[in-house]
């Protein structure tokens, strides 16, 4: 991925192809949400991109492949963004289910830690937890047993 893939908000560089993961999410059940839509069109507008881009990129089926993040900090806000995607309209399917642990095990998250990461994501976002918190909740029960294989 070159570098004109990534917009910098804030300090905090985001990918394009985030965003486009978020779109193949709100895509996942055959149609877009009016709820999936805000949600497209703010996260957008996180990353910089104009609601006509945004619309753009919504419009495109591009063959986008992942390519995750290499900080677990950056690979937990996508995860994040996805499970945030995928409450937006209150239903959870099995696809939207797996897609999360897809998209964690692409990440590079161990296999033995991606349903209790699942479960922290859906839970806590369902409860209006916010990214940092449930991030150091990932940490506290996850990490530390991580390090200890190593």
């Amino acid at each position: 991925m070159n570098f004109s893939n990534f917009i910098l908000d804030n300090g905090k560089r985001i990918s394009r192809d985030h965003f486009i993961h978020l779109v193949k999410i709100a895509k996942l059940d055959g149609k877009i949400t009016d709820s999936e839509f805000k949600i497209l069109h703010r996260e957008g507008k996180k990353f910089g991109l104009t609601d006509p881009e945004v619309d753009e990129l919504i419009n495109t089926e591009d063959p986008y492949s992942y390519h995750p993040p290499y900080s677990l900090e950056d690979k937990f806000f996508e995860l994040y963004n996805i499970t945030e995607m995928i409450l937006s309209d209150g239903i959870v399917t099995e696809d939207e289910k797996k897609m999360i642990k897809r998209y964690a095990i692409a990440a590079g998250i161990p296999d033995e830690f991606v349903d209790g990461l699942c479960q922290i994501l859906l839970t806590g976002v369902k409860n209006g937890k916010r990214e940092e918190e449930l991030l150091n909740e990932f940490k506290k029960k996850y990490v530390s047993k991580l390090k200890r294989k190593s």
